[in-house]
C-alpha cells in the first residue's frame, strides 16, 4: 500500500527552487542594460538599449553555495528574527502574556471573531503606509496564542497578519518602497492614482475579513473543519498551554508594566521604520536627536542616536535586545535567568532565521545567471503600442513572474518602471496606472511566493506547511487578483 504523499519542509522546498532557477540559467539567455548611472547602487536600466551577453549557467556548487551567500546577504534580517525569539523568551517567562490573553479572551467574549477585521485594518495601515514586512515576523508568537486560546487555529492568526498586511501592500498608498520609488522613476507624485489604491484597499480588506470571519466561526462550530487540524493538539501545547487554561493568572500591575514596555517596544520600532525625514519631510524626530546630541555632557553619554525614520535592522534589533534586559529586570530576573531565557527564545526561532537566508538564495542564483533582464526585454519587446485594456492586463500578468524574480519591491520598481511607464503612455494608458498594476502584482506574489523571507518565515513559525497555505490562500487570491484587474480596467477609462 502506497504511502500518502507528504509536503516536504520548507527548507527543501527553497533547495528544490534554487536548483530549478540554476537549470533555467541554461535555457534563457542571459542580457544586460545600460544603465543611467552604473555607480548607483539601485541600477536604472535605460529603455532600448537591452543586449545579450555570454550565459553564466549556474552549476551544482553554485546552487550549494547560494543560501550560504544568502545568508550572508540577509545576516541583518536573520539577526533580528533571532533577537525577537530571545525577547519573547524573556516576556513569555513572566507570565504577562499568559495574563495578558486571558484579559484579551475575557474581554472579547462572545466576540471572538471581531479582533479580526480590527487587527487586519491596523496590520495594512503599516503595508500601506510605509510597506510593513518584515517587521511582522515578531507578531506571529503573540497573535497566535491569542487566537488558539479564542479556538481559532494558526492559519486564521497567520492570515490575519500576512493578508491585512500584504494588501495593505498591495494597495500601497504612500508607501516610499513601493508607490514612492515606482512613481519616482516613472516621472509622477506619489499621490497620483490614490483614489483607486484607497478604494481597493478598502473593498479588499472589507472582502478577505469576511472571508476570515466566516472561516474562523466555522472552525469554532466544527474544529475538525481546519486546514491544520491534524496538528491542533501539537499547536495547543506548542503555542499556549490549553491544559492549564482554567488556570487564572493574576494580571498584577506589575505584569501591566511588564506588557507596557512590550507594547512600546513595538510602537518606537514601527515609528522608527517610516522614513519621516527622507520621504514626508517630516524633521520633528531629526531635530529632537541633533538637540540631544548637542546637550552638555548628555550629549556625549548618549552616543549617536540614529533618529527615528532612518532605523532598520541593525537598529531594531538593538531595541528588542534594550527591552528583552529591562522587562526581565522589571519581572525580577537575575543576570543568569535573562541569560538563560533569553537564549531558551532565541533557539526557537532560529530555524526561521535560516529559512530567510535560503530564501535569499534563490535571488543569489538568478542574478548571477543574468536572466532577469532578458525576461524584462520580452516584457518590453511585448508591450508596446498595445491598446488600453490589453496593456494593462499583460502588464498586470508580466509583473506577476517578475515579482517572483525580484521579491523586492523597490528593487522591482528600479529595474521596471523606467521602461514599462512610458510604454503604457504609447498605449493610452497612464503612468499611475501602471505603478498601480506593478505593485498590485508584487504584493499579490508576495502573498505566496516562496521567495518571501516573510511568507517562509511566518509558516516556519506557525508551524504550517507551504501546500496546506496554498490550499488556503487560492481562492483568496482569486478575489484579489480579479477585483484589482477589474479596477486598473475602470481606472484607465477615467
Amino acid at each position: 500500500m502506497s504511502k500518502k504523499f507528504k509536503m516536504p519542509s520548507a527548507y527543501t522546498i527553497l533547495i528544490c527552487l534554487i536548483a530549478v532557477v540554476a537549470i533555467l540559467t541554461w535555457i534563457v539567455p542571459a542580457g544586460i542594460y545600460d544603465y543611467v548611472d552604473p555607480t548607483s547602487s539601485n541600477l536604472q536600466p535605460i529603455p532600448g538599449t537591452y543586449k545579450a551577453i555570454s550565459s553564466n549557467p549556474q552549476g551544482l556548487w553554485e546552487i550549494v553555495n547560494a543560501p550560504i551567500i544568502g545568508f550572508s546577504q540577509a545576516q541583518d534580517i536573520a539577526l533580528f528574527i533571532i533577537v525577537i525569539g530571545g525577547f519573547l523568551g524573556v516576556v513569555m517567562k513572566t507570565g504577562a502574556i499568559d495574563a495578558g490573553v486571558q484579559s484579551v479572551i475575557k474581554n472579547f467574549k462572545g466576540k471572538e471573531t471581531h479582533l479580526i477585521p480590527i487587527l487586519m485594518v491596523l496590520f495594512s495601515l503599516g503595508g500601506t503606509t510605509f510597506g510593513m514586512a518584515e517587521e511582522t515576523v515578531a507578531f506571529y508568537p503573540i497573535i497566535i496564542p491569542v487566537f488558539i486560546a479564542a479556538g481559532f487555529d494558526t492559519i486564521t492568526a497567520m492570515a490575519t497578519i500576512l493578508l491585512g498586511t500584504g494588501i495593505g501592500v498591495l494597495n500601497s498608498t504612500v508607501n516610499p518602497f513601493a508607490t514612492g520609488v515606482a512613481s519616482g522613476f516613472a516621472g509622477i507624485s506619489i499621490g497620483d492614482g490614490l483614489f483607486l489604491r484607497v478604494i481597493l484597499l478598502i473593498i479588499q480588506l472589507a472582502i478577505v475579513a469576511k472571508i476570515l470571519m466566516h472561516y474562523a466561526n466555522k472552525i469554532l462550530k466544527n474544529p475538525e473543519s481546519s486546514y491544520v487540524y491534524s496538528t491542533k493538539l501539537d499547536d495547543e501545547e506548542h503555542f499556549f498551554n490549553m491544559r492549564n487554561s482554567n488556570v487564572v493568572i493574576e494580571f498584577t500591575k506589575k505584569k501591566k508594566l511588564i506588557l507596557f514596555i512590550f507594547g512600546m517596544t513595538f510602537i518606537v520600532m514601527i515609528l522608527a521604520v517610516i522614513p519621516w525625514a527622507r520621504k514626508f519631510n517630516i524633521t520633528f524626530f531629526e531635530s529632537l536627536s541633533t538637540t540631544l546630541k548637542e546637550l552638555p555632557a548628555i550629549g556625549v553619554l548618549l552616543g549617536d542616536i540614529v533618529p527615528l525614520g532612518d532605523w532598520w535592522f541593525g537598529e531594531m534589533t538593538v531595541l528588542f535586545l534594550i527591552s528583552s534586559v529591562l522587562i526581565g529586570i522589571v519581572d525580577g530576573m537575575n543576570e543568569k535567568e535573562i541569560l538563560e531565557n533569553f537564549l531558551n527564545g532565541a533557539k526557537d526561532l532560529l530555524g526561521v532565521a535560516l529559512i530567510v537566508g535560503i530564501s535569499r538564495g534563490i535571488t543569489v542564483v538568478m542574478n548571477a545567471g543574468g536572466m532577469t533582464y532578458t525576461i524584462l526585454n520580452w516584457g518590453e519587446t511585448h508591450l508596446a503600442g498595445l491598446g488600453k485594456i490589453p496593456f494593462i492586463i499583460f502588464t498586470y500578468l508580466f509583473y506577476i513572474p517578475m515579482s517572483f524574480l525580484i521579491p523586492s519591491t523597490s528593487g522591482l520598481a528600479t529595474l521596471t518602471m523606467p521602461i514599462m511607464a512610458p510604454l503604457g503612455e504609447f498605449s493610452g494608458v497612464a503612468k499611475n496606472i501602471v505603478v498601480t498594476a506593478y505593485q498590485s502584482a508584487s504584493g499579490l506574489v508576495n502573498l505566496v511566493t516562496p521567495t518571501s523571507a516573510v511568507v517562509m518565515g511566518g509558516l516556519a513559525i506557525s508551524r504550517i506547511g507551504y501546500g496546506t497555505w496554498i490550499k488556503f490562500v487560492l481562492k483568496i487570491l482569486a478575489v484579489l487578483f480579479f477585483t484589482t484587474l477589474i479596477g486598473l480596467i475602470i481606472a484607465s477609462f477615467v
